[in-house]
């Protein structure tokens, strides 16, 4: 089963179905764990979320469940115990473009810490926002951050970055181009899928683009556009 299908089959959302509906992320998980293991397929289908659905029909899902049980089997196990409480998160999008990240706590949506942290790498999607800010506000101190140490001092792709040669690129020959690229990240980043591989990411974006992100020091820095 390709990993694309896999994911397709954990896209859960808090819809109704044959056990009513769940109210909360852990009774979603747990619903849908039991519709897989009993075999109850379209039980399991109505507790995907939209998306999940336009990418995957009925029939598609149910030729999945089927055709892989060991698979499906190992997946409802997984699903019914998992390591850690669901996370459940919302991203808000201002009129300007800037967005908020909301997090689900003890009964209640609170403010992410992005909203205080403006140029946080805790992630890669909080490192995308604040390269985007950084850049808009001319902060090239800051920007300076999301470059790896071996760009700084270096390497076979260039001579060594400092903040005066980053500033004198990307405000002159690079500005439009860097434009470009910013705005169509911030387009992307309402949908956009992260790929997290141990200390290395990556963001699709606009048409065929991708950033490539990479972990040092417990701070996410982007090391290449594509």
């Amino acid at each position: 089963m390709s990993v694309r299908w896999l994911q397709a089959l954990v896209l859960v959302s808090c819809v109704a179905c044959a056990g009513g509906a769940p109210k909360n992320p852990r009774s979603a998980l747990d619903q849908y764990a039991e519709a897989l293991e009993q075999g109850r397929v379209k039980d399991a289908y109505a507790l995907l979320s939209r998306e999940a659905k336009r990418s995957i029909p009925y029939a598609a899902f149910e030729r999945m469940v089927r055709d892989n049980p060991s698979e499906i089997k190992a997946l409802a196990e997984a699903l019914a115990r998992p390591s850690s409480p669901p996370l459940v998160t919302a991203m808000v999008m201002a009129p300007n473009g800037e967005t908020l990240l909301l997090v689900y706590e003890d009964g209640a949506w609170k403010i992410d810490g992005s909203a205080v942290d403006l140029y946080s790498q805790a992630t890669p999607e909080a490192a995308v926002v604040a390269f985007i800010r950084a850049y808009e506000n001319k902060r090239y101190d800051v920007l300076m951050r999301f470059v790896p140490e071996s760009a700084k001092h270096g390497d076979a792709k260039g001579p060594p970055l400092d903040v005066k040669r980053l500033q004198s690129a990307w405000q002159g020959e690079q500005k439009d181009e860097m434009d470009r690229l910013t705005q169509a990240l911030r387009a992307a980043l309402p949908t956009a899928k992260f790929e997290l591989i141990g200390n290395r990411a990556t963001m699709a974006y606009g048409a065929g683009g991708t950033v490539e992100f990479l972990r040092e020091d417990g701070v996410w820095k982007i090391e290449d556009f594509r």
